[in-house]
């Protein structure tokens, strides 16, 4: 399946406790998707979330998050894993 990253900008920061609850609700939506998020950062001054997702394609993941909480990517991009 598809390695996608996704980032999203939120004008005046953000808090990572709000960013936990949003990734618990992805994690509830996801399997009628195919989708599996697997990790996700924060920047919390820069207001920058980043979201590490298993996903058919690009469409379907951000379809979770705007299912979940509303808060769809800004940016997505296919990625490959390296070491």
């Amino acid at each position: 399946m598809p390695l996608f990253m996704d980032v999203h900008h939120m004008e005046g920061g953000v808090a990572a406790g709000d960013v936990a609850q949003a990734h618990m609700a992805d994690m509830q939506e996801q399997a009628k998707y195919g989708v599996n998020y697997l990790k996700y950062w924060v920047s919390e001054s820069e207001g920058k979330i980043f979201c590490l997702v298993d996903a058919p394609d690009a469409e379907s993941a951000n379809t979770v998050h705007r299912e979940a909480h509303g808060l769809v990517a800004d940016e997505i991009y296919e990625v490959s894993e390296g070491a």
